[in-house]
């Protein structure tokens, strides 16, 4: 696993490339990705240890944002062409109402430039040919919001949101519910689940060669461990079970130097491996 401070102007992918280059290794997986606009948290799974995606517990996602107040974009963030404008800020009065309407379980229409497909197509590609697709909005969780700082033009909030949340919409929606306009003007994301930005090492530092996986058992920290024996080891790398210790309907066997063999399910009183890392 490896944690990366992505920079504004490149692609989640861009970073991707970049650290198979650095690390020589061809299978790197995303936890999520950025827009290009956006900097902070990538959480990256390399070689084998790509298969744990699927379990990698990526809720909830924490953003800092700041959003700008008297026009509404094309892309909903500062990338955009202005497509609507209202003069003056909402009030703060205004502007707590409508986040007190966008926390919780909303439904959320994403933006026309995002990756949602409506019959095969691509909402980005249909916009940049000026056909924006007409996109049905999705339950999306908002767990908190926090505002930072209130300034005449702009707001730094802090956003607390489930996975597919896009937090450009939101500031869409809350131009739109504070009876303004607004779109997104910065974002950043600090925090992926248990992963945290103050542990991503920079983009600089991968790029450089200077970056250190950390174990794959770190990117499953919520899983109940159980440690076996040689004998156990070599029948998990075989796909067979063996005897369940720890309670729990799935685990994370490891050997008993601590590597990871793999994620298994509960099947009685034993473990089947699902996932397997270790070589038979």
């Amino acid at each position: 696993m490896l944690l990366v401070d992505k920079p504004a102007g490149i692609t989640s992918h861009d970073v991707v490339s970049v650290a198979r280059r650095a690390l020589g290794e061809r299978r790197i997986g995303h936890a999520g990705t950025l827009d290009p606009f956006a900097t902070g948290l990538l959480v990256l799974l390399t070689g084998h240890a790509t298969r744990l995606l699927p379990f990698v517990d990526g809720e909830p996602k924490e953003y800092e944002a700041t959003i700008r107040w008297g026009a509404e974009t094309d892309t909903d963030d500062a990338t955009g062409e202005i497509t609507r404008e209202h003069a003056g800020p909402p009030s703060r009065a205004a502007i707590d109402a409508a986040i007190a309407g966008l926390t919780g379980r909303i439904e959320q229409v994403p933006p026309d430039y995002s990756a949602k497909q409506v019959g095969g197509r691509r909402a980005h590609a249909a916009a940049r040919r000026g056909a924006p697709l007409a996109l049905a909005p999705v339950p999306v969780h908002v767990y908190s919001w926090k505002v930072r700082e209130h300034r005449e033009m702009e707001t730094d909030v802090t956003i607390s949101c489930g996975g597919g949340t896009y937090v450009r919409a939101l500031a869409r929606d809350l131009g739109r519910a504070a009876n303004s306009a607004a779109h997104l003007s910065a974002l950043r994301r600090t925090r992926s689940g248990p992963f945290e930005l103050s542990g991503a090492t920079s983009f600089t530092d991968l790029r450089d060669g200077r970056a250190t996986p950390r174990s794959p058992r770190e990117a499953i920290p919520s899983l109940p461990e159980q440690r076996v024996s040689a004998i156990d080891a070599a029948r998990i790398a075989r796909g067979r079970r063996v005897d369940a210790v720890v309670e729990g309907e799935r685990a994370a066997l490891l050997s008993e130097e601590g590597a990871l063999l793999a994620i298994a399910e509960r099947s009685a009183e034993q473990w089947q491996p699902r996932v397997v890392l270790a070589h038979g």
